[in-house]
């Protein structure tokens, strides 16, 4: 008798599993990195000397010119080539940070660059420093501008770890693979994890909804 779908998914489930704990787990680190890095990059290229702002722009301008899978196999041969020995999963890790942090800066610029500069003399003329101004006025005004694209930024992550496959990184896709492999039931296991793709980037939205209304202006 044939097996059908679910007996297989069911002796699959483990790999399953893992696999996508590892394909959550890359892309929250990735994320969380590449957003805090991406800050600096934003501020940075919005309030940087004139030294400062040219090296943030070149840097932006190369990482997001540059293919996800270029910055993935890079991040793992050219490191060990410069004697850095990165594990796949910390290589990947840090060519998503990248690649995020590049994006998250030129979105960080935008929404900081959106508030009208009256509103930082103004926190200057009542004695604010430039951390309070930043911390008070300007980041949560541009924080509720910029959550829609940091947002679709996020899932493109979730999207990009699929490409570490390549460096040997057990992610969902690899793993998704392997089972196929030996079942060859190719239509239902990639539908399968299609949906498993879409449940994380759901989750994404539904936080990044979240947010949004816990940083909206009452009306």
């Amino acid at each position: 008798m044939t097996p059908s779908f679910l007996d297989q998914l069911w002796l699959a489930r483990n790999v399953i599993l893992s696999g996508l704990g590892l394909t959550v787990s890359i892309s929250l680190l990735a994320i969380l990195a590449g957003s805090v890095l991406g800050v600096l990059v934003g501020l940075s290229l919005t309030y940087g000397n004139r030294l400062i702002r040219p090296i943030f722009r070149v840097y932006t301008d190369i990482i997001r010119g540059t293919p996800v899978l270029v910055l993935v196999l890079a991040s793992y041969y050219v490191s060990s080539a410069v004697g850095v020995n990165l594990d796949p999963f910390s290589a990947g890790v840090l060519a998503l940070a990248v690649f995020c942090s590049s994006h998250v800066g030129e979105i960080v610029r935008g929404g900081l660059q959106a508030i009208p500069k009256g509103q930082t003399e103004a926190a200057k003329a009542i004695g604010l420093t430039f951390g309070q101004t930043f911390a008070y006025v300007l980041w949560p005004q541009a924080l509720r501008q910029f959550l829609p694209a940091w947002v679709n930024t996020a899932a493109e992550m979730v999207k990009a770890s699929t490409l570490l496959s390549v460096i040997g990184v057990a992610e969902l896709l690899l793993r998704t693979q392997e089972i196929i492999s030996r079942n060859f039931m190719s239509l239902q296991f990639y539908f399968f994890a299609g949906a498993l793709y879409f449940v994380v980037n759901y989750g994404i939205e539904r936080f990044g909804k979240y947010v949004e209304r816990k940083t909206a202006v009452p009306s």
